[in-house]
């Protein structure tokens, strides 16, 4: 399964250290690819436009595409796992994008096919960035029978 984890914006070195940890765990699962877009320096609006446009430009081709979003539906680790499964099956690339501290831009979440939220809090997006490689790989652990999630 191919997966590719979008997002603006470089990672602090402690957020990079455990991203690179499970991405690295999850490459026996999937192939991952990571890409940054950089952040904008416009103000909000327009900002969002400019990244909105490069995050849209490193989806890869036929990809499904899920937007991290506040608005979205929050799944638990299994329902996760359901959602990595029926992916898996569809045969089709697998691309989350996660927005900078402005959020996303409409136009990306026009294009997602689903919304997934990690619940109510404000994260920081470097931290939610972490937060869904350690979820994507709980998803495949569940999925492979590993004993990472009990």
């Amino acid at each position: 399964m191919e997966v590719a984890l979008l997002a603006v914006g470089r990672l602090r070195p402690a957020c990079r250290e455990l991203c690179d940890d499970y991405l690295k765990r999850l490459a026996r699962s999937a192939r991952m690819a990571e890409r940054e877009v950089r952040e904008s320096r416009r103000p909000a609006a327009e900002g969002r436009r400019e990244e909105g446009r490069r995050l849209l430009e490193q989806v890869p081709e036929r990809a499904s595409l899920v937007a991290l979003d506040a608005g979205g539906t929050a799944w638990s680790s299994e329902d996760l796992a359901r959602q990595l499964d029926r992916w898996r099956v569809s045969a089709r690339p697998l691309a989350f994008v996660i927005g900078g501290s402005t959020g996303l831009d409409p136009a990306v979440l026009e294009r997602a096919d689903r919304r997934w939220s990690l619940g109510p809090l404000t994260l920081p997006h470097g931290l939610a960035r972490v937060i869904v490689c350690e979820q994507l790989y709980r998803g495949f652990s569940i999925l492979e029978g590993k004993p990472y999630h009990k």
